[in-house]
């Protein structure tokens, strides 16, 4: 598989999830992945949990990607997840084995004020 395929299955990917589409949003990742949340210290294993824990999420949820790159089996998505409008920035590292996700890692940051001591160096 080359970078423009799996670059289109990263894209197919976050339209789905934008899309709710849960079939096309899990179709991604191989039966026995492992996502890790590190902020959390959470461990999701295999693709039936977690399906079963997105859609039992209780917030509505809104995305905007912003930048996807990568090249071989490592693709990093930088985009917006809105949880009941509140944006949260997020970070998705996927590592591949040939056209699945192995393993994903999330980061998710809130957003916060500039500071204003730094202001004359920054646009």
């Amino acid at each position: 598989m080359d970078d423009a395929e799996r670059r289109a299955l990263v894209e197919r990917h976050h339209a789905a999830s934008a899309a709710a589409d849960m079939n096309a949003v899990h179709a991604i990742y191989a039966e026995d992945v492992v996502v890790v949340y590190p902020q959390s210290g959470e461990r999701i294993v295999g693709r039936e949990n977690l399906r079963a824990l997105r859609e039992s999420y209780p917030a509505k949820l809104d995305f905007r990607v912003d930048r996807i790159t990568g090249t071989g089996n490592l693709w990093v998505t930088e985009y917006v997840i809105e949880y009941d409008g509140k944006p949260v920035h997020t970070v998705s590292i996927m590592e591949f084995d040939d056209a699945e996700v192995v393993r994903e890692t999330l980061y998710f940051a809130d957003p916060f004020e500039a500071p204003e001591w730094r202001s004359q160096w920054v646009e």
